[in-house]
Parts: structure tokens; sequence; C-alpha cells
């Protein structure tokens, strides 16, 4: 009878337990249980022969990474997927940490700037006009005409038409001097010309300039989109974020911390934005969904005087998780789908694309 009595409390136990365990299993999962696997949408990004290589386009929600030299076609993938996002409606945003983006050659890619948030990182306003302004003004005496004489070169009013135009560039150059030196008339040979100085006194109203302001060490403009970043994944309603890094050096961009790609995934799967990432080495590593890599591309033959375009090549090295048809058995392990392929750009003279 005590017997089973204990059997009954231990079945009683044993489900209580089942039903917590049921109850929390998708908020809290054991700790050795297998990352369940997600097959995220895709978005195509307009470049056929990309889209094929990936099986249909960029996935949703998930960190890609374009990794490659300069001119090697990661700023024309980036902006061919953001015309075709722009112009469906949508909503997208470059934060560029080195400020290279040209809005004249977003525009000609065909993408609609009025749905693009451009973000640029390391930019003050005292960078769009000059910090000090110079006044310089020359005596009266310099400035009254003389009188003509007539049959001197030049009537007299000046000097011989053929030296009037030496020293003319340095002059000008000398203009912009804090301490600008003006002559009365050109050097002679052996001779000391009489010289007058004026000093340039900055305008009362205009701030003076930061000296201190070091542009080398770019830490601090990674630091300020990494932040920018961060907020626009949080605020959410942006189909695509590019971060531009691809002007970064290696040895400053592999400082960004892991836990902050790791963050930026979870942010970009429960917002569901396409992240995008132009470096020149991989640094979002187990964060990253997709790895592609850029080789540097071959000038096009197709007009021998004319630039035509560049013939880009692209590689697969890392797709996490990706879709396999159910229905095919591959009996040889060697024979794998193919990571490679390569694609025409075409300039803006060269016509339709």
């Amino acid at each position: 009878m005590g017997e089973n009595k204990a059997n009954i409390s231990m079945l009683s136990a044993a489900t209580i337990r089942f039903q917590v365990e049921a109850e929390l299993a998708c908020k809290i999962p054991a700790a050795l249980s297998p990352a369940p696997r997600v097959i995220h949408p895709i978005a195509p990004t307009g470049v056929s022969e990309v889209d094929a290589l990936l099986d249909g386009g960029l996935p949703v929600g998930a960190i890609t990474e374009m990794v490659g030299p300069e001119s090697s076609g990661r700023t024309a993938i980036a902006l061919s997927l953001l015309r075709h996002l722009t112009h469906a409606g949508r909503v997208c945003a470059w934060v560029d940490v080195s400020d290279m983006l040209s809005p004249e050659s977003v525009a000609a890619e065909g993408v609609n700037l009025a749905r693009l948030l451009w973000v640029r990182c390391g930019v003050s306003q005292t960078q769009e006009k000059p910090a000090v302004e110079y006044k310089f003004s020359l005596p009266e005496k310099y400035l009254n005409s003389t009188t003509l004489k007539k049959g001197l070169p030049g009537d007299g009013g000046g000097g011989h038409p053929r030296n009037e135009g030496k020293g003319l560039s340095k002059a000008v150059s000398g203009l912009l001097r804090p301490e600008v030196i003006v002559r009365c008339a050109e050097p002679q040979r052996r001779m000391r010309p009489d010289r007058e100085i004026f000093t340039l006194q900055p305008h009362a109203n205009m701030p003076r300039p930061n000296m201190h302001t070091n542009t080398d060490k770019p830490w601090s403009r990674i630091e300020q989109a990494l932040h920018v970043t961060d907020l626009l994944l949080q605020v959410g309603g942006f189909s695509a974020i590019v971060l531009d890094m691809a002007s970064i050096c290696p040895e400053h961009a592999s400082r960004v911390p892991l836990a902050t790609w790791f963050r930026y995934r979870a942010a970009a799967e429960r917002t569901q934005a396409i992240f995008l990432l132009l470096t020149q080495h991989s640094c979002a590593k187990s964060s990253g969904e997709l790895l592609l890599r850029f080789l540097p591309g071959e000038a096009r033959n197709d007009e021998a005087t004319v630039f035509m375009g560049i013939e880009h090549h692209l590689r697969v090295e890392r797709m996490r998780f990706a879709q396999e048809p159910a229905n095919v058995v591959l009996l040889n392990k060697l024979q794998q789908r193919a990571n490679v392929t390569h694609w025409k750009s075409q300039t803006t003279w060269s016509g339709a694309r």
C-alpha cells in the first residue's frame, strides 16, 4: 500500500515537472538544447547572377557581410538592393562612417533619395563652410589711377605688358596667407624691392578654428556609427540598414566587440531588417548569417577607348542555415553547389542597365 502511494506521488511530480518545463521551454531553453534552425525570408538584390547564386537574394532579419577591397562591387550590390526597396515604398538607412557616399552616384543608380536616411559620421557644421573669414584691404594710394604719359610702354600706366604676368600666381597664392607681401613693382635683378606687410585679421563674428582636431584616427567615427546603428535597429521601421565601413582599415574595424554584432543580429531578427556590413575584413564572425567575398574586378573590354564598366567576381564563404531541396539527395559529397559567380556593372554613359 505504501509502495502504491510512493509511485503515485512520483508520477504526479513527474507530471508537474513536465508541465512546468513545457511552459518555460519557449522562454528559458535548456542549456544543452540545440538552437532551432531558422530559415529567413529573402529579398532580391536586382542582380540576376547574384540572386541565382544566393537562391533568391539576401536574408531578411540577419547580418550579411560584404567583404572585399575597394572597387570590388560591394557598394554596387548594396545600392541595387536599396533601389528595389525604395521603389517599393520601403525606407532604408545608410550609415556612412568615413563620409564617402556620393548622393549624385546614389541618384544615378536609381535610389529614391526621399526614402533613404543618410547618416554622415564625423562631420561637423564647421566643415561645411570656412571657419575663419579674412578681410583684405589695400591702401588707397595703390588704388588711385596714375597719370597717363604718352610715349612710354603702356602709356605710363604700368610696366611693360610682357612683365605683367610674371609672378602673378605667386602673388595670388600669397593673398591666402596670414601675412601678405604687396610689392610696388616686379623685383629687379640684384635689387631689394620695397615692400609693405599687411596683417589679416579674422572676422569678429566667426568662431576660431579648432586646432586640436585629429582626423587620422577613425575610432571616434566608428563609435558614433555604432551608436547610430544601434538606435536605428532598436527603433525599427527600416527595411535595410547599411553600415559602410569599407574605407576603414581592418586593424580598426576588428576592434568592434563581438557582443555588438550579436546584439545587432538579435535586433535585426526582431525588426526583420536587412543588415548589410561593408568591410575589408570579416568582423561579425558567427553573428553573420551570410559572408560574401568580393574579389578585385577587371575593366570590361567591350570598347577599346571608352570605359564601360567593371566585371566583378563574387564568392560565398559562409551561408548559415541555407535552405536545401528536400527531394534531392547528393550521392557524392564532393559535388557541391557553385559558390562563385561574376557579373558586369555598367557606367552611366553606357546606356540602360
